[in-house]
Formats: C-alpha cells, structure tokens, sequence
C-alpha cells in the first residue's frame, strides 16, 4: 500500500495532539471504541512476536480505589522530596486523572512469554519491556484518533501493582493507563504549559 500526503498529514497531525491527558470527562467510551484499541494492541510490533504485554481492565471500584490511594501515597513521597519552592510548583501539578477516566488498564509484561521461543531477546530481555511499550503507543495514537485521551500514570509502585492486582510470577508492571474523553484538547503537553519542563529536540547525531 502506498500512502498519500493526507496520510502523512494525518499521522504528524496525531503525533502532534498526542497528549498526556489528566483532565476527563466521566461519560463511557463506547464498546466499539474500547474494541478498536483492543485490535490496535493486537496489531503492535514485538520482540520475536511474543507479544509479552498482559492487559487487565479495571473495572473494580474496589481495585480502582486501591490503585488511587497507592497513586496518592507515592505522590506525596515525592513532594517531600523537593524543597520548599519546587513542592509547591509539584502540588500545582494535576498528574492523574483516575477520579474521573471512564477506562483504566493496568499493563503488565511478562517477562518470561513461551510465544517468540526467546527470538530477538535473549541478549536484550529489555526488549519485552520495550515491545509493551510499543504496544501502548500504538493503542494511544488509536486513541487519539477516535477522539479519546489517555494518561499514563507512573507515580506508582511496581511491587506494590502487582500484589494489588496478585499478578503471576513473571509479571512485570508496565503501565497503568487512564483512557476516556478529554475535557480538553491541547497540542502543548502539561508540564510545559505549567513551566516544569519544557520540550527539548531529540538528540540525534552522525558518527
């Protein structure tokens, strides 16, 4: 298939309004919504193609409410750890949006997959890891796409994720991902409208 400037336009016009989304509106996706980001995930590229990601979609109130109060427990620990000027910019920062998504996935990696038979890691293990994240990208520009948003959130325990979610052995933490309309779209990401961190270009050299 050869693809069209429009389709080049599209595709940097997603990468583009591609955000961190921690504002949510609390109306449901629609199932065929959640059912394209299921097939996005399926058609992600992976280490030796052994697609090592495990998904569980939260829908327990009870898993949610622990997943929130693990989220604010490390969110403290990190605002001590800034002084007195730094923790009160930190505390300004809306760096969740777990009251609100309609959706939320916690993802997981297995470290140890049968599928692939070890092709392409046995060197690099890091690769599954990497695979997970491809595959998380994916779903997120799908999302994007289909009008949604995601958040990442990475404030978070990966020991502590998998006793609350009693994920077998072999099962690491990769990603627990809020998903649902956004209240807003913006193509600046947070923490550079809030003066944390601004964008710097890639570093990209010739040897």
């Amino acid at each position: 298939m050869n693809f069209t400037e429009a389709d080049r336009t599209a595709l940097s016009n997603l990468l583009r309004w591609r955000r961190d989304v921690r504002h949510f509106r609390t109306d449901p996706v629609a199932p065929e919504q959640m059912d394209a980001l299921r097939h996005a995930l399926d058609m992600a590229p992976s280490v030796g193609n052994a697609r090592p990601w495990r998904v569980i979609r939260v829908t327990s109130a009870s898993l949610r409410a622990q997943v929130r109060d693990e989220f604010q427990a490390c969110n403290a620990d990190a605002a001590a750890s800034y002084d007195d000027a730094t923790r009160d910019e930190y505390l300004r920062l809306k760096l969740a949006g777990l009251d609100a998504a309609p959706e939320q996935l916690a993802v997981f990696t297995d470290t140890s997959p049968a599928q692939g038979r070890k092709l392409g890691r046995r060197t690099m293990p890091e690769t599954l890891q990497q695979s997970t994240a491809m595959a998380i990208h994916a779903l997120w520009l799908t999302a994007r796409a289909l009008n949604l948003g995601v958040g990442m959130v990475s404030i978070l325990r990966p020991d502590r994720m998998a006793h609350i979610f009693d994920a077998p052995e072999g099962w690491q933490f990769s990603a627990y991902l809020c998903i649902g309309h956004p209240e807003f779209t913006d193509d600046t990401p947070l923490l550079h409208r809030a003066d944390w961190q601004q964008n710097t270009p890639t570093a990209w050299e010739e040897r």
